[in-house]
C-alpha cells in the first residue's frame, strides 16, 4: 500500500512538472512573438512551435529550378546519426513532447534506410509528431511501411513543376506521380501530405490543383503551397509580381469555396504562413473556424487543454469534453455554430450520406535569402534544428553552407569522440575560410 501511493505521489510530481515545464515554453515562446502575439495566435497558447525541421541528409536525387538546398550539398557528407539523435533531444529540450518533427533533407530516403527507420523510431520513443518530407521517388511500400511500424504519423511528398520529372512540366501531367503515392501510402495509417511549389507557370493552375485534392480528401490530410522564394542553388530566382499570399489563397478558392476564413487563426508572423482547416463534403469545401474573435477566444478558454496530436483521438476528446463541462457559455456557442455549419452543410451531407472528410489548406510565404526581415525571423514558427541550435528556415536556408560545412566534434554511442568533416574535397577549406571571413563581415 505505502508503495502505490508514493508511485501515485511520484506520477502526480511528474505531471505537475511537466506542465510547468511546458507553461514556460509556451512563456518563452509568446515573449519571442511580440506583436504577431495576437488574440488568435497559436504559438505561446496551444504550441510552442509550428514544426522543427531535422535534416538527416543534403543530399537529392533531384535538380529542381527552385531548389533551397546549396551548391555544396550533393558532396555533403551525411551527419552521424549520434548527432541526428542530439538533435532530436534538442528538439525535445526547447519545444516539449508532441513537437511536429520534420525528418527531411535533401531527402531523407537517400540516406541508409535502417538508420531512417532508427531515427523515426528514436524520435517517435521521445514523443515527437515525426513527418516524412520526401519527393517520394524512393519512398517505397516497404520504406514507408517499416516507417509506419516505428511510429511514423505523416508523409509528406513535394511534386511540382519545378522538378523537372519525366512526366512532363505542367501540374496536371503529374497528377499521375501523386496518385502513385497516394496507393503506396494507402492504408499505412499515415496521413499524406502534399507540397507544390509556386511559380508563374503554374499560378494558373492552382484552381484545377486545389479540385484534384477536395476529390481525393479521403486520402490527403493537408496541402501546401510554397510560395517562390530567392534563395539557394536554384535557378529561378526572384519570383513575379502576380505570386504573393493573397493571390494565391484566392486562387485556392477558385478550386474550392469563394468563403475561406484564412484570417481566422495565426501561427507565427501573419505575412508568413496561412493556416486553414476545412472539411469536405461531397466534394465541396467548409472552413471549420468562422472568423478570428471565435477562435481567439476559444484558444483564450481552452489553451490549457493538451492538444497533443500523439495522443489517442479519444483521449484528445475526453480532456476537450471534460474542459467543456466546466465552460458552460461555450455550450450555446458551439452549438450555434455546429448548427450554422450543419445547416450550410445539409444539402452536400445528404448526398455523401453523412460522410465528412478533413482538409486542411497551407500557405508558406517564404523570404527571399538577401531579404530577411528580422520581425518575421524572430516570430518564426518553422526552425531547423542544427548543432548549435534551431534556427528560423528562411535565415537557415540564407546561411546554409555556414551550418552545412562547419566540421564539428560528436560524441558516439560509446562516449567516444569522432571528428565529423562534411567535405573531403581539397576545396572545403577554402570555402570555410570564405565563410568565416563572411560572418566576420
Amino acid at each position: 500500500m505505502p508503495k502505490t501511493i508514493a508511485t501515485e505521489r511520484e506520477n502526480s510530481v511528474f505531471k505537475r512538472t511537466k506542465c510547468a515545464d511546458n507553461a514556460q515554453k509556451l512563456q518563452a515562446t509568446e515573449q519571442r512573438m511580440g506583436e504577431s502575439f495576437t488574440h488568435n495566435q497559436v504559438l505561446g497558447r496551444l504550441q510552442t512551435i509550428g514544426c522543427v525541421a531535422v535534416e538527416i541528409t543534403q543530399k537529392c536525387n533531384l535538380d529542381c529550378t527552385l531548389c533551397y538546398l546549396s551548391e555544396h550539398s550533393q558532396q555533403v557528407a551525411d551527419i552521424p546519426i549520434e548527432e541526428v539523435f542530439r538533435r532530436l533531444d534538442d528538439v525535445l529540450r526547447h519545444y516539449g513532447k508532441g513537437t511536429h518533427v520534420q525528418i527531411t533533407g535533401g531527402d531523407p530516403t537517400l540516406r541508409k534506410h535502417s538508420e531512417l527507420v532508427e531515427i523515426v523510431q528514436y524520435a517517435n520513443s521521445l514523443g515527437l509528431y515525426t513527418a516524412l518530407f520526401t519527393n517520394g521517388i524512393s519512398a517505397t511500400r516497404k520504406l514507408l511501411t517499416s516507417l509506419a511500424n516505428v511510429g511514423l504519423r505523416d508523409v509528406a511528398f513535394h511534386v511540382d513543376s519545378t522538378q523537372r520529372r519525366d512526366n512532363g512540366d505542367s501540374e496536371l501531367a503529374l497528377n499521375s506521380i501523386r496518385e502513385e503515392y497516394l496507393e503506396r501510402a494507402k492504408g499505412l495509417g499515415l496521413m499524406v501530405i502534399f507540397n507544390t511549389t509556386v511559380h508563374k507557370d503554374n499560378f494558373h493552375e492552382i484552381p484545377q490543383l486545389v479540385s484534384f485534392f477536395r476529390h481525393r480528401a479521403d486520402q490527403v490530410g493537408l496541402v501546401s503551397f510554397q510560395l517562390q522564394a530567392d534563395t539557394g542553388r536554384g535557378e529561378w530566382r526572384e519570383r513575379d509580381i502576380v505570386i504573393n499570399r493573397e493571390t494565391v489563397q484566392q486562387q485556392i478558392e477558385l478550386g474550392s469555396s469563394p468563403s475561406l476564413t484564412w484570417e481566422a487563426l495565426q501561427v507565427g508572423h501573419r505575412d508568413c504562413h496561412s493556416y486553414l482547416p476545412t472539411v469536405v463534403v461531397n466534394n465541396a469545401v467548409y472552413p471549420l473556424v468562422p472568423d478570428a474573435d471565435f477562435f481567439g477566444d476559444f484558444v483564450r478558454d481552452f489553451q490549457h487543454v493538451s492538444w497533443d496530436r500523439q495522443q489517442s483521438s479519444l483521449k484528445l476528446a475526453l480532456g476537450f469534453l471534460g474542459a467543456l463541462l466546466k465552460q458552460p457559455k461555450w455550450w450555446f456557442r458551439l452549438i450555434k455554430h455546429g448548427l450554422s455549419l450543419g445547416t450550410a452543410m445539409l444539402p452536400d451531407l445528404i448526398k455523401s450520406r453523412g460522410r465528412i472528410e478533413k482538409l486542411t489548406f497551407f500557405v508558406q510565404n517564404f523570404m527571399d535569402a538577401e531579404k530577411l526581415d528580422q520581425e518575421r525571423v524572430d516570430a518564426c514558427s518553422f526552425m531547423v534544428m542544427t548543432h548549435e541550435g534551431p534556427v528560423s528556415m528562411c535565415e537557415h536556408n540564407s546561411r546554409r553552407d555556414e551550418f552545412i560545412l562547419t566540421p564539428m566534434d560528436i560524441k558516439r554511442k560509446d562516449g567516444s569522440l569522432t571528428h565529423y568533416k562534411p567535405l573531403k574535397d581539397k576545396t572545403v577549406n577554402a570555402r570555410l575560410n570564405t565563410i568565416s571571413v563572411e560572418t566576420q563581415h
